[in-house]
């Protein structure tokens, strides 16, 4: 059974950092795509961070290029998501999403975290 437990959201004001962690069990990382989606209220759960399974190819949309950075780390099989200078229209659920290698190039993901809220304020 595949297991993802993200951690590290919290409130923090405009132009600070956050780090979220996603621990996984049931599934290597290494062997992994994995992505970082987000859900504002009142929106669709958006793609934001995506990393092919050996990390060779990353992918993020112009909302955060620049600011994010998805990497892990297989020896721990944790994801994170790095964020700087966050603004307030960062402010969403946050949620880790891992699958096959080819999930990379569809989008579609089957395992997912439970969320963890970020707001930021100005």
């Amino acid at each position: 059974q595949v297991s993802l437990a993200e951690s590290g959201g919290g409130m923090v004001q405009a132009g600070e950092s956050l780090r979220l962690s996603c621990a996984a069990s049931g599934r290597t990382l290494s062997t992994s795509a994995v992505a970082w989606f987000r859900q504002a209220p009142g929106q669709d759960r958006k793609l934001i961070a995506a990393s092919a399974w050996n990390g060779g190819s990353t992918y993020y949309p112009d909302s955060v290029k620049g600011r994010f950075t998805i990497s892990r780390d297989n020896a721990k099989n944790t994801m994170y998501l790095q964020m700087n200078n966050l603004k307030p229209e960062d402010t969403a659920v946050y949620y880790c999403a891992a699958d096959r290698p080819e999930a990379y190039y569809s989008f579609s993901y089957n395992f997912w975290g439970q969320g963890t809220q970020v707001t930021v304020s100005s």
